[in-house]
C-alpha cells in the first residue's frame, strides 16, 4: 500500500509559536513512517514556508538559514508543493512532492483562525481540522460567546472593547468593566491561546495593566467577570457531523490561574483524569461541549474548557480551542487516552476525518445549471 504524504504545518506568525513547535514535535513522533511519508513545514513569524532536512529541529535551534523556501499551494486540485532551490544560475523552482492531506499545526492567530484554512480551501486539499468558519468563531472569543448566549449554552459574564478605546480612555473602559460587579476580572486577548496574553486583575491598578497587556496582542479584548470557587474542567471533542466527547478531566492549576507558565514553562500543573465529578455534571459537560461544537460547525477535533462553580453547582463555558496543544503534557491527547483512544490512534482517526470533510465538500455542487 503507497504510504500518505502528510505535509505537518508548524510555527507560524503568532505569539504561539514556540508552543506549536511543541506540539509538532509530538504529532511528528506519532506518525507511523509504516503508513505515512512526512513532510516538514515550519512557518517563520515574518510568514515565510521552509522545508528541508529536519526542519523542527532546525526551527527549535534558531538555526534556518540553510532551509528551502516553499511556496505555498494555491490551484484547485493541485497538490503538489514546490520549493525554491538556489543555483549558479539564480533561483529555481521545483517540484517539492505531491501532498494528500495537510496537518496544520499551527496555534493561534494565521494558524487557527480560518486564515490558513481559506488558503486550503482555495488549494481544494484535504486538511486536518476545523474549517474557515468554525475556526473564525472559535478563535474569536467575543463573536464564539456571543454564539454561545445565542444557543443557549451557560457562559460567564463578559464585554469587549476595542484597543482604540483602551487608548482614548482607559479611565471609561475600567467604568464600564466594573459595571459587571465586584473584582476579580480576566483581561484576554480576544484572538489568542495558551493563556498568552491573560491576566487576573484583583484591583483597578490591575485591570489598567492587565488591559494594556492584552492589548499588546490584539485589537479586540475580552474582559470576563471572575466566578468564585471555581474547578477548571476540560473535554475533547473529536469528529465532524456526530462528533464524540472524551471523559473530563479537571485543571488543577499552581498558580493563581492555569497560565502560559502552568502550561508549558514549569509545567507544574495538575491534571486529574477522569475529573471527580458526579455523573450527572459530567454528562451536562460533554453534552454542552457537543451543542457548542455542533453550533460553530467545528470539525476534526477541540478542547472545550469550562468553569464549574463548585458553591452554586453552576457549568460555564469559557472556550473552544479548536487546534488545541498537542504536546506531551497537553489535556487533549491526554483525554482521549483516557477514553481509550491512543495518541497514534488519535492522529490516525484526525487523517481520516480530514478526508471525510474533503468529500463532503466535493459532494456539494459548484456551478448553477444551465
Amino acid at each position: 500500500m503507497n504510504k500518505l504524504r502528510v505535509a505537518v504545518l508548524f510555527g507560524g506568525r503568532s505569539g504561539e509559536h514556540d508552543v506549536s513547535l511543541m506540539s509538532a514535535r509530538s504529532v511528528l513522533n506519532a506518525l507511523d513512517p509504516e503508513r505515512y511519508e512526512v513532510i516538514q513545514i515550519g512557518i517563520t513569524l515574518d510568514g515565510n514556508w521552509l522545508t528541508g532536512e529536519n526542519t523542527l529541529d532546525a526551527f527549535e535551534k534558531g538555526n534556518i538559514k540553510e532551509l528551502d523556501r516553499v511556496v505555498p499551494p494555491s490551484e484547485p486540485s493541485h497538490q503538489s508543493l514546490y520549493v525554491v532551490r538556489s543555483t549558479k544560475l539564480g533561483d529555481k523552482l521545483e517540484t517539492l512532492s505531491g501532498v494528500d492531506v495537510f496537518f496544520p499545526v499551527l496555534h493561534g492567530p494565521f494558524g487557527e483562525d480560518g486564515t490558513i484554512q481559506g488558503l486550503l480551501e482555495l488549494a481544494d486539499v484535504a486538511y486536518v481540522g476545523a474549517g474557515v468558519a468554525g475556526s473564525s468563531v472559535g478563535m474569536d472569543k467575543g463573536i464564539f460567546k456571543d454564539v454561545m448566549r445565542a444557543n443557549g449554552i451557560p457562559i460567564v459574564d463578559s464585554i469587549l472593547v476595542l484597543r482604540g478605546e483602551i487608548e482614548k480612555d482607559m479611565h471609561a473602559v475600567i467604568e464600564k468593566v466594573e459595571q459587571m460587579g465586584a473584582y476579580p476580572f480576566f483581561a484576554k486577548p480576544a484572538n489568542l491561546g495558551s493563556s498568552v496574553g491573560i491576566s487576573k486583575c484583583n484591583s483597578r491598578s490591575d485591570l489598567g495593566e492587565g488591559l494594556m497587556e492584552a492589548a499588546r496582542y490584539d485589537r479586540r479584548i475580552v474582559i470576563e467577570r471572575g466566578v468564585g470557587n471555581v474547578r477548571e474542567i476540560e473535554v475533547s471533542v473529536l469528529g465532524n457531523e456526530h462528533p464524540q466527547t472524551s471523559v473530563c478531566g479537571e485543571v488543577l492549576p499552581s498558580r493563581e490561574f492555569y497560565s502560559y507558565e502552568s502550561k508549558y514553562i514549569d509545567g507544574t500543573s495538575g491534571l486529574l483524569i477522569p475529573a471527580n465529578l458526579p455523573s450527572e455534571i459530567s454528562d451536562k459537560i460533554r453534552e454542552y461541549a457537543a451543542r457548542a461544537y455542533k453550533a460553530i460547525d467545528c470539525a476534526g477535533m477541540a478542547r472545550a474548557d469550562f468553569f464549574f462553580d463548585n458553591d452554586m453547582k453552576k457549568i460555564y463555558l469559557n472556550e473552544l480551542n479548536t487546534l488545541p496543544g498537542f504536546t506531551s503534557i497537553s489535556m487533549y491527547p491526554k483525554l482521549w487516552q483516557a477514553t481509550g483512544l491512543t495518541y497514534p490512534q488519535l492522529v490516525d482517526r484526525l487523517i481520516e476525518l480530514a478526508f471525510e470533510r474533503k468529500a463532503q465538500r466535493d459532494h456539494t455542487e459548484r456551478r448553477r445549471a444551465a
